[in-house]
């Protein structure tokens, strides 16, 4: 089914659900999903609503400018406008690690993510094997504190290149710049080894040992200059004992980690996420 997925923001005020609607049925849209927020703190309306576009009687280049004509203006929308096709187009960011890689691309071939994979870029050679089993192709960039601005500016072109809508760093260990980040605005996706912002580091695992936790998680979240402070998309914990190792607990957060991954780019493919300053709201 083809569809249309309007992300609005917009001050608190009445009658904005009611003319979403009758701007949707006036045109002959059939309302699929229909959900709304508001922040009462800071008195902001979220809303997402998806139609069917088939019995649409607007054309798809012609929508916005309408919505904006009739409905947006009048209470000072910001809004986005999205169809679920084409499908997006993401690029994964890889080092060695394998869990997340292998989580996005088992479910890729099995139908549960509505996106195309054009490439897979990574620091090291280890996982080409893994990628190109897959029919993707990967490439190879080395990056070194004295080569960063070349590898980043390499990367950014075969992005650009294959037409790349987001980018998933599926435990991608290096660090991205601001401007690499300033390209892709809210549209790389990272996962954080830890319930942020707790155990942060190269070892997480080992500190948490080290603490005597009794639960551990992950974060996946959008990537800002801040590192590893930008929008929050899900997260997830899992229950440990005081018997496991620190493999257990290795193992127990890589099966969070990839999961907590898969349902943030599900949400960002489904159009269900909105960031506004630092925190998103997600329509579930």
């Amino acid at each position: 089914m083809n569809k249309a997925i309007l992300l609005i923001q917009c001050p608190d005020q009445k009658g904005i659900v009611a003319e979403v609607s009758k701007f949707l049925y006036s045109y002959n849209g059939n309302i699929l999903e229909i959900d709304q927020h508001v922040d009462e703190e800071l008195s902001l309306f979220f809303m997402r609503a998806a139609w069917e576009l088939d019995s649409f009687s607007l054309k798809k280049e012609e929508i916005s400018q309408r919505f904006e004509l009739e409905v947006g203006a009048k209470f000072n929308m910001e809004f986005k406008l999205h169809f679920n096709f084409p499908k997006p187009r993401m690029a994964i960011f890889v080092s060695k690690l394998s869990h997340c890689l292998f989580d996005i691309l088992g479910r890729h071939h099995a139908g549960q993510l509505e996106v195309d994979i054009p490439l897979v870029i990574s620091n090291h050679q280890n996982l080409q094997s893994v990628v190109e089993a897959f029919g993707i192709p990967f490439y190879h960039i080395p990056v070194t504190a004295a080569t960063k601005v070349e590898a980043e500016t390499k990367q950014l072109e075969l992005l650009r290149e294959n037409e790349v809508d987001f980018v998933v760093l599926a435990r991608y260990m290096q660090i991205i710049s601001a401007d690499f980040i300033k390209n892709y605005p809210n549209r790389i996706i990272n996962i954080h080894h830890s319930f942020l912002p707790a155990f942060v580091g190269a070892k997480p695992y080992h500190a948490a040992y080290e603490r005597g936790v009794k639960i551990i998680g992950a974060t996946a979240h959008y990537v800002t200059e801040e590192l590893d402070a930008g929008p929050i998309i899900e997260q997830e914990v899992a229950r440990v004992r005081h018997h496991n190792t620190i493999s257990d607990l290795v193992q127990i957060g890589q099966d969070v980690e990839k999961v907590t991954l898969s349902k943030a780019i599900k949400y960002h493919l489904d159009r269900k996420v909105l960031a506004f300053k630092n925190k998103t709201v997600i329509f579930y």
